[in-house]
């Protein structure tokens, strides 16, 4: 006979989902183990393993799950009242406010790739494709001449605003003397500005 879940066991999935993160992040993606995981989360190794089967998959785990909310956040921000300026600006603020308090998962998302499985990486690639098509969709309607094959600079603008927002957690500061909102229209600004001097 198959054994049932727990009620709580989504709840218990995404606690040991952050502990493990924590732990990735803290000790190295080559040096965290199971043991260590299970031994910070306060669960046997075994109970570890009925929630994640392998190391592996609690890597491709975290880094689905971590981008699978950030998708969603960013379809609930999505708003066709909103000029392509204003949508824009509301993209990068779901994105940073996704970053609120997942330091330990976004370290892991950049530096897992070579722990996950051609499958698990295909997996993961295809959530980010989506990511970045709704900005670069955004960024085009405002300046089609980026997407010219003579010159195509949608792509890299576009992963300029990404690199600008992937690396906040390593200065931002919740008590610092801006906040998410202030520096969303601060990329925002700075992606747009600068495309005028690219284009």
């Amino acid at each position: 006979m198959a054994r049932t879940r727990a009620e709580d066991f989504e709840e218990k999935q995404h606690q040991l989902l952050l502990t493990a993160s924590h732990v990735f992040a803290r000790q190295g993606m080559d040096k965290a183990s199971m043991s260590q995981i299970a031994a910070q989360a306060g669960v046997s190794k075994s109970l570890l393993y009925h929630y994640y089967p392998s190391r592996d998959a609690l890597i491709f785990a975290i880094i689905h799950t971590h981008l699978d909310e950030l998708d969603r956040r960013l379809d609930a921000a999505m708003d066709p009242a909103l000029g392509p300026r204003e949508q824009l600006e509301a993209f990068v603020l779901a994105v940073l406010e996704s970053y609120r308090g997942a330091d330990d998962r976004h370290t892991v998302q950049l530096n897992a790739g070579a722990a996950l499985t051609e499958d698990q990486r295909s997996r993961i690639r295809t959530i980010e494709r989506r990511i970045v098509r709704r900005f670069s969709a955004v960024i085009r309607d405002m300046h089609p001449e980026l997407d010219r094959p003579e010159r195509p600079l949608l792509m890299p603008v576009t992963m300029s605003l990404f690199g600008m927002m992937n690396w906040v957690y390593m200065w931002f500061r919740e008590d610092g003397p801006i906040s998410r909102a202030d520096y969303a229209s601060v990329a925002t600004t700075l992606i747009l500005e600068g495309i005028k001097g690219v284009r």
